[in-house]
């Protein structure tokens, strides 16, 4: 059986939605701020965005502010 251990720090990561970006934030298991960056709003920029998270370590939950005006699930996307 394969085990699937992390060695690194587990992290959460918290995006901010805006119409052509999104601000995202990595924070360590007791909230402290790590980094933070810009990513386009477009396919592109979602893969990097989450592959980024996950470089600093195991990525555990994700929280997503927006207020239905921008981000994957508003119209238009």
């Amino acid at each position: 059986m394969t085990s699937m251990t992390h060695d690194g720090p587990r992290v959460t990561g918290g995006v901010d939605t805006h119409g052509l970006t999104h601000h995202a934030a990595v924070f360590d298991s007791v909230g402290r701020h790590l980094v933070d960056r810009e990513f386009p709003a477009t396919i592109r920029g979602y893969r990097d965005l989450l592959e980024w998270m996950r470089a600093h370590g195991e990525l555990v939950a994700v929280g997503v502010e927006g207020t239905g005006a921008y981000g994957p699930n508003s119209p238009g996307c």
